[in-house]
């Protein structure tokens, strides 16, 4: 399932994979382009032949109490920005705030402190 353009390549979409991670399934958000090679299945690394290295995982605002969805990553593609709700768990109390991400070459997405 592809879900827009990625916005680091001419030609890649962002596609959907199926990826388990200490023993959790979990979704990540990959250019088309982007291509990786795992001996353990624990640690990935960039193939030779890959032309883009972009990516999102699913789980990137777990801390927050936040997983990303197909629609959240759709409208994070097409408008570079996007107003989430995250939770803290500060002084014992869950405390909902919301926050603006937009897409991070490195990261995948990063959060707007302000």
């Amino acid at each position: 399932m592809q879900l827009g353009k990625c916005p680091y390549c001419a030609d890649g979409m962002i596609e959907v994979r199926d990826k388990e991670v200490r023993g959790k399934k979990v979704k990540l958000y990959a250019c088309t382009n982007a291509q990786w090679s795992s001996e353990d299945g624990e640690m990935f690394e960039l193939r030779e032949d890959a032309t883009c290295d972009y990516r999102i995982w699913q789980n990137a605002l777990s801390r927050y109490g936040k997983w990303l969805g197909y629609k959240e990553i759709r409208e994070l593609l097409s408008n570079q920005e996007l107003e989430v709700q995250l939770v803290s768990k500060k002084y014992g109390k869950k405390i909902n705030y919301s926050k603006h991400i937009v897409l991070d070459r490195e990261y995948g997405v990063s959060i707007l402190w302000e």
